[in-house]
């Protein structure tokens, strides 16, 4: 990320720990799409109760999110409890014939711990990394899209010679591991607890410069840009599997390498913007890639092949690749409070609650999920009129340093 001092190696979590944390975040985020047509099969679904399942995880990603803790540290831990409690109840579900009602209360317990765990992890990092902070959080958000891409890398890879359910028993475990690796790191560490109004800070406490809190305004404007942006990374990352597989090759696996080439180029497509960054700022960054989102969702609307399909997933991953760690960084260079900022953030949970779902209602009453691509189309197309008419001071590409 960025190079640490002597006094914040004291602090507890450490950097690993964070990015281990988006890495589970990720990989959570991401685990419907390479297995709903699993369990659409096996649960007979239609697309509309497909989209629910995805609904029930990001409202609890969002509840999660909303009730972030001062004490971030707190919420790292309850993020790790109800992600081990959630999907380990969701693989359960996954053993039942009729198992959609306790697979969706799973999804809500895991997404909760998702919420917090995304939220606390992101708050926490923009306020220690004050200097060059988009670029910090492009980096550390690499590890939330390596984990996205593992998930559907390990799906093609695992499917074939284990049962689903000891596959996510096995992905429940993962959060128990990091609960007990950050309660070692806490052991006889420095507290650190950002109450809000600060902004930031070094050495053993965070907190020097007062933060300002943003502006009724400001503050819609930000959170309405999380809301579509939430809807549209979800609904093309949940779909796209399914979508491969109707209109691109008819076999399960290859339908979820496509998924895999979406976060491939997500995640590698955010190493780079975090050097790009460093030279021409967020805003220019966010704008273009907003600009590209809703091009290549509009070719990916109208792809007839397998190829086709794969080389639009790759150009979405670049390009919704800088959007996140640009905008927060926006957001975090007017001093948001510490609530503020998970508020802002607990609402992508929303787009990602709704838009989905209505992605599966429109093609269950058109019978196309072509016809259904024209809401992350328009999304897309919202993010970039949002992004050109509002003249903001201060771009966060030099802040204070710290």
């Amino acid at each position: 990320m960025t190079e640490t001092t002597a006094a914040e190696k004291k602090l507890a979590p450490s950097i690993g720990w964070m990015h281990y944390a988006l890495g589970l975040a990720g990989l959570g985020t991401a685990l419907l799409g390479p297995i709903l047509p699993l369990l659409a099969r096996q649960w007979a679904m239609q697309d509309t109760q497909s989209g629910l399942l995805m609904t029930a995880k990001f409202c609890g990603a969002f509840l999660g999110g909303m009730s972030v803790a001062k004490d971030l540290r707190r919420s790292m831990v309850l993020g790790m409890v109800a992600g081990l409690a959630g999907f380990g109840g969701f693989a359960l579900a996954v053993t039942m014939a009729g198992g959609m009602a306790l697979g969706s209360v799973g999804l809500f317990v895991g997404g909760f711990g998702l919420g917090q765990l995304i939220a606390s992890t992101n708050i926490l990092a923009g306020r220690r990394f004050t200097r060059l902070r988009g670029s910090a959080l492009a980096r550390l958000n690499f590890s939330f899209s390596l984990g996205a891409m593992l998930s559907a890398l390990l799906a093609a890879w695992l499917l074939p010679l284990f049962e689903l359910t000891h596959i996510l028993e096995g992905f429940a475990a993962t959060f128990a591991l990091g609960a007990a690796w950050l309660l070692m790191e806490l052991k006889g560490s420095v507290v650190e607890k950002i109450p809000d109004g600060v902004e930031g800070g070094s050495g053993d406490e965070v907190g020097t410069a007062a933060a300002t809190g943003l502006s009724g305004r400001v503050y819609l404007y930000f959170a309405g840009l999380l809301i579509l942006y939430g809807g549209l990374e979800t609904s093309l990352s949940g779909w796209l599997t399914t979508y491969a597989l109707r209109y691109g090759d008819k076999a399960l696996v290859w339908s979820e390498y496509t998924t895999l080439l979406l976060w491939m180029s997500l995640t590698f497509g955010r190493a780079g913007a975090s050097v790009i960054m460093l030279r021409v700022g967020e805003r220019v960054v966010q704008r273009w890639a907003l600009g590209l989102s809703a091009l290549f969702t509009a070719g990916l609307a109208l792809a007839h092949s397998a190829w086709v399909i794969a080389g639009c997933a790759v150009l979405l991953g670049l390009s919704l690749a800088p959007f996140f760690p640009a905008t927060f960084a926006l957001m975090m260079a007017e001093r948001p409070t510490a609530r503020q900022a998970g508020i802002v953030l607990a609402v992508s949970g929303l787009g990602a609650a709704a838009l989905p779902w209505m992605m599966g209602a429109v093609s269950t009453a058109t019978g196309s999920l072509q016809v259904a691509l024209a809401l992350p189309f328009a999304a897309a197309l919202a993010l970039l009129v949002m992004a050109w008419v509002r003249r903001s001071g201060g771009e966060a590409v030099t802040p204070v340093a710290r």
